[in-house]
């Protein structure tokens, strides 16, 4: 999943569904009339997450706002996938505490997977902190934050899940468009990746409660939907369907799509080993689900591949990915790139470029190895590469697919596409910003409200971008 950050604002769309205990059920509102502000570091779940708070603050009587620095709630949903996010995370603690000392009854709550990870770490560097907690319980934010204004600060981090984020009310930023998490957890070990530990190992919802919250969701205006989990394509295999445990994914793809009022499905994150032809089908065979892939490659040596134990070598990768766009008509594909892995080399680099050139990638996420304490990859310190060789390895890799991009979105000019617009451009309230099935940016002049579907006709493209023309 592609770390970034976001804030839940005031004109967020609320969704609370009849929460699923007892307890959420009959809870009092105790805070009506305070406001709460939430910022998100990393991935969509940690976005979903998110959304899953705040749609508990909300239960709580509490109004969001833009202002965090007079909010009487600050939540912040933290990421540990590489380094910067760990000190931004800090940083925006730092920031808070001046804040807390002007407003001493403002709440500070940390969550999400740097606070897993580092736990009392977290409550050491940053003691004016009310509440520290992982991603196991978001149920029980308000909890903690009843026993914080009570008797104090409080770290609460449990190692297994509590209740799927899904299970829980959810204030949404979009009204046309909502994540669905079907599975929580990671059971591969690349020694890159600090997942398996911040989130646990794979836990599967009943398709049956899927299909019924997105039936909720196409009840409520919703049009698109995207799947969440740490890898898809083993989703059910942690369940007993027909008497058998097998990743039942295609099924689900099937399923979800049939829904009525759902135009759009998307999905992330697959992982190439587990990538099979029924998903593909799938895909082609299901109108509503779109022709986008994100298929991380991570490096193009089988050198380096083994070392990060992806479980897959080069030419393996390739063959998935050309048997997707066999299956798939008009197929946009983006991946995951590291560069300076500990151990590679420049032939291994090299191996890298080959791959990118060959596969010519819609879209990649580039990133420089970070190593993340707790990960096998940190251990590696003897091989770590230096960094003005790995600087320079990154800037030829993204001026390669820069070209790239460029080029593949050049194909479009001149066909007819389906957009989603996802409201005004931020630039240009006269521009609406919109979004193809396959994941790419168009930019459409016109006032088209966040939800509307149009015909366009592309007529000029960038790196990163389209400018199409309502037909």
């Amino acid at each position: 999943m592609s770390p970034h950050m976001t804030v839940i604002s005031p004109s967020s769309q609320v969704l609370l569904p009849t929460p699923t205990t007892r307890e959420r059920s009959t809870r009092p509102a105790t805070r009506q009339g305070k406001s709460y502000f939430i910022r998100t570091f990393g991935c969509q779940m940690n976005e979903h997450d998110s959304e899953r708070i705040a749609g508990l603050f909300e239960l709580d009587g509490m109004t969001a706002t833009d202002a965090f620095d007079t909010a009487d709630v600050v939540y912040v949903n933290t990421c540990t996938i590489r380094e910067n996010a760990d000190n931004r995370m800090y940083g925006n603690l730092g920031q808070l505490k001046a804040f807390k000392d002007i407003n001493p009854n403002m709440m500070l709550v940390v969550g999400g997977c740097a606070a897993q990870k580092d736990r009392e770490l977290v409550r050491k560097k940053a003691p004016w902190v009310d509440v520290v907690m992982g991603t196991h319980n978001l149920d029980r934010v308000l909890d903690l934050m009843d026993h914080a204004e009570q008797w104090g600060p409080i770290t609460e981090v449990v190692d297994e899940l509590q209740a799927m984020p899904s299970s829980l009310p959810v204030r949404r930023e979009l009204e046309h468009s909502a994540w669905v998490t079907i599975q929580v957890g990671c059971n591969n070990t690349c020694t890159f990746c600090i997942v398996p530990s911040v989130r646990g190992v794979e836990v599967s919802r009943r398709p049956g409660d899927i299909v019924r919250e997105v039936e909720r969701l196409a009840a409520d205006g919703v049009v698109e939907v995207t799947l969440l989990g740490q890898n898809v394509d083993t989703y059910g295999r942690d369940l007993a369907i027909d008497g058998r445990r097998r990743p039942i994914f295609g099924d689900l793809l099937r399923r979800v799509g049939e829904v009525d009022g759902i135009r759009r499905v998307r999905f992330t994150s697959p992982h190439p080993n587990d990538f099979r032809e029924d998903v593909a089908r799938a895909m082609a065979e299901t109108d509503a689900v779109c022709e986008h892939l994100h298929f991380p490659l991570q490096s193009g040596s089988d050198r380096i591949l083994s070392a990060m134990h992806r479980g897959y070598h080069r030419k393996k990768y390739m063959d998935r990915l050309a048997m997707a766009r066999e299956i798939i008509p008009g197929l946009a594909v983006s991946t995951d790139i590291i560069v300076g892995f500990p151990g590679e080399t420049d032939d291994d680099f090299e191996l890298t470029l080959e791959v990118v050139e060959e596969a010519r990638f819609d879209q990649a996420f580039m990133f420089i190895f970070s190593a993340r304490p707790g990960t096998a990859a940190a251990d590696m310190a003897d091989q770590f590469v230096a960094d003005d060789v790995i600087q320079a390895r990154f800037n030829r890799l993204v001026e390669l697919q820069n070209r790239i991009s460029s080029e593949r979105n050049q194909e479009i000019v001149g066909t007819q596409i389906e957009v989603l617009s996802e409201g005004p451009s931020r630039k240009d309230p006269l521009v609406a910003t919109a979004r193809s099935r396959t994941g790419k940016v168009v930019h459409v002049a016109g006032v088209y409200p966040a939800g509307t579907f149009l015909d366009v006709s592309v007529v000029s493209a960038a790196m990163h971008h389209l400018v199409g023309t309502p037909i």
